[in-house]
């Protein structure tokens, strides 16, 4: 091999990782936090009413993943045959080996699924396609992330932050850590106290001033 033939060989070489992908940015450095308040949750569920033919639809997902802690796939796996309107509670399964509970629905949950039930009669599922279908995991994806865009929420928001908000607000209501365990399905008790570690209902009597 010619000394030139070795050079341009060693500078392909050298210059391969430039042809490489980008890098995805780390959550940290896309937002300051992977939570979002009360008032950003409810910012995300009137902007999703406004968007589209299927505003009450997505605006009741995004109600069901926060007050109840779901996964995008847990959400759209909802059956009819897991929620008691009359008796007020839905029947929750975990996936990722969670463990299963039964949660009280309130008021704003029960009348959005009643109208729910009643836009997308006949189907087993509680979000489904104009087809019936149910929802895939990419809409889910795709009907959050939108409604960040539209309620213009200052940094990108994934469907994670629902179930993490969830935590962060039974947290900061002080409840006990062993409950919003059992809420969340988690199965190991350390993924729950990331919650009660950042509450700052744990310094609230650190100044009396």
């Amino acid at each position: 091999m010619s000394d030139k033939t070795a050079q341009t060989s060693f500078s392909a070489k050298f210059e391969e990782p430039l042809n490489q992908p980008p890098r995805k940015p780390k959550n940290d450095e896309v937002r300051s936090r992977e939570h979002l308040t009360p008032d950003e949750v409810d910012q995300l569920i009137q902007a999703a009413k406004k968007i589209g033919r299927h505003g009450h639809r997505d605006s009741t997902l995004i109600m069901i993943m926060y007050r109840h802690g779901f996964r995008v796939s847990e959400a759209i796996a909802l059956r009819w045959d897991q929620v008691d309107l009359k008796a007020g509670v839905l029947h929750v399964a975990r996936r990722k080996k969670g463990t299963p509970a039964t949660h009280p629905l309130r008021g704003p949950e029960l009348r959005s699924l009643r109208q729910l039930q009643r836009d997308y009669p006949n189907t087993p599922y509680l979000f489904v396609t104009e087809r019936g279908g149910p929802m895939t995991e990419r809409t889910g994806h795709n009907i959050i992330q939108r409604a960040g865009k539209a309620a213009k929420l200052p940094f990108p928001v994934h469907p994670h932050q629902l179930r993490h908000a969830c935590g962060y607000y039974l947290a900061a209501k002080g409840h006990d850590t062993r409950a919003i365990q059992a809420y969340l399905g988690h199965r190991n008790i350390q993924h729950t106290v990331k919650y009660t570690e950042l509450s700052p209902g744990r310094f609230r009597d650190f100044w009396q001033d």
